[in-house]
């Protein structure tokens, strides 16, 4: 199974990762070295288009992004 970190807010691409098949995971340090992608509302995006979030893993910025959207990103980066 795999294991989407989200950040708290995004219940919309919440919703829509579990009803995908995914097991939707918070954003706390022990959830990040299981999830294989993060998903965040892009407020963790600075000013240089850096994310905060350092993982070995997609790091999907939802901003601007509808939840099936979210999904596709999900699905097309993890094959």
């Amino acid at each position: 199974m795999d294991f989407i970190a989200v950040e708290d807010g995004l219940g919309n691409v919440q919703r829509a990762l579990k009803d995908a098949g995914y097991q939707v995971i918070g954003l706390e340090p022990g959830n990040l070295r299981r999830a294989q992608a993060v998903v965040i509302s892009g407020v963790d995006v600075n000013m240089m288009q850096q994310q905060d979030i350092s993982t070995g893993v997609p790091v999907i910025n939802a901003d601007g992004r509808s939840a099936a959207d979210v999904v596709d990103v999900i699905r097309e980066r993890l094959g």
